[in-house]
């Protein structure tokens, strides 16, 4: 009678998850050292994605916010040898274009400078600029106040000011109640209101800004715009783009630089995702470092527990089973790096975001994709160290214990 032979000893999954945790459980501050090489890897690539994503997002409200409709007139280059300048009436010119829902200028107040007193020193303008404005600006760029009102036909004609958010920084000003006076062009100028920053026009941000009769009347103003906002509806941003150098300045319409504010913050979004790959490669270094280090604790682990991989193979553990379990073990190793990096990462993220005022916008697929990276990371590095578990002989690992 011929006797069957039996079947191989079959090991479950969770046989393996058990074997693999207490294998790692024996030494656990050597486990958390080496998960602490991956939990840097996937921290560092985690918090990368989640700020790159969250400042996107932020940037991409501001444009939804703002609009990308708005277009901004400067005076170009001349060929000449005069200066050149945009026409007195090239507000009047933009605003007959029948698709122009908007239009509104400034213009620079040349050798006029604001001081908190007439006692600064001169040479100390801190680099903030002096405007007229028209009355109808804000709507143009979607400004906002932060304090006070702004200028309107009444007080463009006295000497009233409205500062620029970073202006009134640098000035030491934080409210307009009428009783705070700036020293500027010469004269005294009552502060009535305080703007929020302005991301399509920052260059009102480092600006003192008054009415365009009163500049005209007190400071000698030539009454020419230095830069003209039009804005209409995004649909008729590229025609009126071709349209608008001929509209104001028909003689020389080369000298007309025309340009849209929205395309600098969408440009924002482009250095921020060069920055972002250059940062996940950075990341991914760390990683792979962390990897090595898996890969050197799982070596050693095979060298010190020789006795027990031979006691298990003369018990009947077969080669797979050995391999299976120290395999295991460096992906349970790296996966729980993974995890707590992942953990790291989106509470750095958060805090970040939150410390910015911006809403967090943290991808799902990048937890999936840490979660993935760790698992292939504790499978590569485990590969040699549990090859070479499985061929060791059973006697010649129980004569070395």
């Amino acid at each position: 009678m011929i006797t069957p032979k039996p079947a191989p000893p079959h090991m479950r999954p969770a046989d393996t998850l058990r074997v693999a945790f207490s294998g790692l459980r024996t030494r656990p501050l050597r486990a958390v050292l080496s998960a602490l090489g991956i939990a840097v890897g996937i921290a560092a690539m985690v918090a990368v994605v989640g700020i790159s994503a969250s400042s996107q997002e932020q940037v991409n409200q501001q444009l939804r916010e703002l609009g990308t409709d708005m277009l901004t007139v400067q005076a170009g280059t001349s060929f000449r040898s005069d200066e050149a300048k945009l026409p007195e009436d090239s507000v009047d010119m933009v605003s007959r274009i029948e698709q122009v829902a908007a239009v509104s200028a400034i213009g620079t107040v040349n050798d006029a400078a604001v001081y908190r007193n007439e006692l600064i020193d001169p040479n100390q303008t801190n680099a903030l600029a002096v405007y007229a404005a028209h009355t109808d600006l804000l709507a143009a760029v979607s400004g906002t106040l932060d304090e006070g009102r702004w200028l309107d036909d009444a007080l463009a004609a006295y000497p009233a000011v409205v500062l620029g958010a970073t202006a009134a920084e640098l000035l030491g000003i934080t409210r307009t109640d009428g009783s705070v006076e700036v020293w500027l062009g010469g004269h005294w100028f009552t502060v009535v209101g305080i703007l929020d920053p302005t991301p399509l026009a920052p260059e009102l941000d480092m600006s003192a800004m008054i009415g365009w009769p009163v500049a005209q009347e007190l400071l000698g103003f030539d009454g020419s715009p230095t830069t003209v906002y039009e804005r209409s509806h995004e649909s008729d941003v590229d025609d009126i783009r071709a349209l608008l150098p001929a509209t104001v300045n028909p003689a020389n319409p080369e000298e007309v630089a025309v340009s849209r504010p929205s395309d600098a913050l969408a440009a924002q979004v482009a250095v921020d995702e060069t920055l972002t790959t250059l940062l996940l490669a950075l990341g991914g270094v760390a990683l792979l470092v962390g990897g090595i280090g898996v890969a050197n604790t799982m070596v050693i682990a095979v060298l010190e527990r020789r006795s027990e991989v031979g006691l298990r193979r003369a018990l009947g553990a077969t080669r797979a089973h050995v391999r299976r379990q120290f395999l295991g073990e460096s992906i349970l190793l790296a996966g729980l790096g993974g995890i707590g990096g992942a953990v790291l990462g989106g509470v750095v993220t958060a805090a970040f975001a939150y410390s910015r005022g911006w809403s967090l916008a943290l991808p799902i697929w990048v937890l999936g994709g840490a979660a993935g990276a760790t698992v292939l990371v504790g499978a590569l590095a485990g590969v040699y160290p549990a090859a070479r578990a499985a061929r060791m002989p059973p006697t010649a690992a129980l004569a070395s214990a």
